[in-house]
């Protein structure tokens, strides 16, 4: 067993299971969580969702599905798609991660989402999300994270947003450079304990 079949961001993490149950209020209902080993913050919605979750609105988006980019055990993608008419598709490259995803959205009483495993945009089919938003894997490395942030251009409508969350210390004045890059603008919606929550338009 090599130490990185253990990280979050693998496909089918190694380390045995260990599975917990908790509550957590987002978008003012209170959520059941089913979480594990092998899952990114398996003890709590992080921080930086949190902030993006709260930064994140569908005022002025185009029609269209959101897409949730490593959607862990679900905080983000299940907490919009209850407050939204859309379909929000939520992946992730972690089999664990989705699996308890899928769990979640039942528990949760959620239907308007879809969610599957891909390895990044692998496995995403649409070229006309109304919004995508990643609290991207840091520890995949920039490679990783700078491809979240290229090919979403391609894969929004006219007016769909890229949003995500990175630390200023993990790299957020690097992301918004490649955003600019990319997208030719980038607005930090807000800033809280040195989390940025990024967004780009197209």
């Amino acid at each position: 067993m090599t130490a990185t079949n253990n990280h979050y961001y693998t496909n089918q993490p190694s380390t045995p299971h260990d599975l917990a149950e908790w509550e957590f209020v987002l978008k003012g209902k209170k959520f059941k969580f089913t979480t594990d080993s092998g899952v990114f913050s398996k003890k709590t919605v992080d921080f930086g969702s949190r902030v993006l979750i709260d930064a994140f609105s569908e005022a002025d988006l185009p029609e269209g599905k959101i897409l949730d980019l490593g959607c862990g055990y679900g905080p983000i993608g299940l907490s919009l798609a209850f407050q939204s008419e859309r379909t929000v598709e939520m992946v992730d490259i972690n089999e664990r991660a989705v699996s308890l995803a899928q769990q979640n959205a039942i528990k949760n009483g959620i239907d308007n989402v879809e969610i599957h495993v891909s390895n990044i945009y692998e496995s995403v089919e649409g070229t006309d999300y109304a919004a995508i938003l990643s609290n991207p894997p840091i520890r995949a490395g920039k490679e990783v994270v700078h491809s979240i942030l290229t090919e979403a251009y391609p894969r929004l409508a006219i007016g769909g947003t890229l949003t995500v969350v990175i630390q200023k210390k993990q790299g957020a004045p690097s992301a918004a450079k490649k955003m600019t890059e990319v997208f030719g603008n980038v607005a930090t919606l807000t800033k809280d304990k040195g989390y940025y929550i990024l967004q780009s338009t197209k």
